[in-house]
């Protein structure tokens, strides 16, 4: 399959990036325990996530120019380091501001760590084996953000919520120390130029796009906060974009969107991928402020699902060497569809069990086109150009989990409102709802998919 050197480096890499993926959904169940402790309201709780998906977005794109620049063995020990340094900042945090500062440092390290293992697998993966390659990283990827509930839910039972980072502590140690260990030395040959202006713009406009749609819920459509933010947003985007095509050293290389089936897999996942962090964060709303279960109880409805994504992340990476991707994409998204409906109509008075069949459900679709998704957009590519694609595809994939969640929460905050009740099952109802209507576009497109192992 793989040189064993190489084979050793994806198990270390694939370990500590598990954790650092873990970290971006971890907190969910935690946000109503956030919003007590710290007096805060919903739209500002909302950051401890979206904060983090924000910097770990902004980080990919990065990566790009570092991976060509600097060897694989140093930059995931260094960025290592700074996800260590995050998580023990987040376990001492006194304030809410010190502790979205330490998830965004958290997710500084953790957004580097993503797109190197990627990068590393399509690489050296042999032709016909890079679905069992994707399968295997699918542990991490897809396994670990759905996880991230489940575990925080047990643990808060029981014990504070600063054992969320403390957690992690020492998974991050023996990450930093096997990596100095067992990690391969392979260089770098490239000496690209970094495009500090194209960072700094795209930085403005995706921070400005996330606050105006965050605060859809809590200002007029036609406020600063909801309208200016978001049309400054858009603005400093389509900059990015224009300085992005005219720049001899662009940030992203967008020649990789020329490729038609990796700008098509893309926005479905990215699609998929919205619905997916929206529903981590549904769930212990729904079972925790609606139905006024404890975090455990949240945990329990999650956790089969959770158990069930990581049975088969390897398996649905081997069917994508076997079958073909529209098949398994759109059996994927019908399973999903059906999860999501019934979750849709879940009443204030729903048992958590019906809650637990539902999510087990929409995992069981997730696992199943996930990872092929993720092979057809990178695995159809010249080697030359997959650094810019995984930096491309993880970055896009990261702002859709961040802005998302910013909608579905924005969406069941507009309802609540309506209703005059900030507890309203109603609100969770209309959040899985819009959930549907991106499952369902995405099973428009991926009828255009087609499949070619290369």
């Amino acid at each position: 399959m793989t040189d064993q050197r190489i084979r050793h480096a994806l198990i270390i890499m694939v370990f500590g990036t598990f954790f650092g993926i873990l970290c971006s959904t971890l907190m969910n169940i935690a946000l109503p325990t956030f919003m007590a402790v710290f007096h805060i309201s919903e739209a500002h709780v909302q950051w401890v996530t979206n904060g983090y998906m924000l910097v770990n977005a902004l980080m990919i794109p990065v990566s790009s120019y570092l991976i060509k620049r600097f060897s694989f063995k140093w930059l995931f020990i260094f960025f290592t380091g700074i996800f260590l340094c995050g998580t023990i900042i987040g376990g001492l945090a006194n304030s809410f501001n010190l502790l979205v500062i330490a998830r965004m440092i958290q997710a500084i390290g953790a957004g580097m760590m993503m797109p190197l293992v990627n990068v590393l697998a399509i690489r050296y993966a042999l032709p016909g084996k890079k679905g069992r390659i994707m399968g295997i990283i699918g542990l991490a990827f897809n396994c670990a953000p759905i996880l991230g509930p489940a575990v925080s839910g047990f643990m808060l039972d029981y014990l504070s919520w600063r054992y969320l980072f403390i957690l992690i502590i020492p998974f991050a140690v023996i990450t930093l120390l096997l990596s100095l260990w067992m990690l391969p030395y392979i260089p770098h040959n490239e000496f690209p130029q970094f495009n500090s202006f194209g960072f700094t713009i795209i930085t403005i406009g995706l921070w400005a796009l996330l606050m105006g749609l965050s605060n859809v819920s809590s200002f007029p459509l036609l406020s600063f906060n909801v309208g200016g933010m978001t049309i400054i947003g858009l603005a400093f985007i389509i900059l990015f974009y224009i300085n992005q095509r005219k720049s001899s050293h662009p940030l992203i290389n967008l020649g990789v969107f020329e490729h038609r089936q990796f700008l098509l897999a893309t926005v479905i996942n990215m699609l998929i991928t919205a619905t997916m962090y929206g529903n981590a964060i549904l769930i212990p709303l729904l079972v925790q402020i609606v139905l006024g279960e404890s975090t455990v109880i949240s945990a329990i409805a999650i956790l089969p699902g959770a158990i069930l994504t990581g049975l088969l992340s390897t398996t649905s990476g081997r069917f994508y060497d076997r079958y073909p991707i529209q098949w398994l994409v759109g059996a994927g998204l019908l399973i999903d569809i059906i999860g999501t409906t019934g979750q849709a109509m879940i009443g204030a008075r729903s048992s958590v069990i019906i809650i637990t069949v539902f999510q087990t459900v929409r995992q069981f679709g997730l696992v199943t086109m996930l990872i092929p998704l993720q092979t057809q957009a990178l695995s159809l590519l010249p080697n030359e150009i997959v650094p810019d694609a995984v930096a491309c595809f993880n970055t896009l994939r990261q702002i859709a989990a961040a802005f998302g969640t910013a909608l579905i929460v924005s969406v069941v905050g507009i309802v609540n409102h309506l209703v005059h009740s900030s507890t309203s099952h109603l609100g969770i109802q209309s959040g899985f709802a819009f959930c549907l209507v991106l499952l369902l576009l995405s099973l428009v497109l991926s009828r255009k998919l087609y499949h070619k192992i290369k």
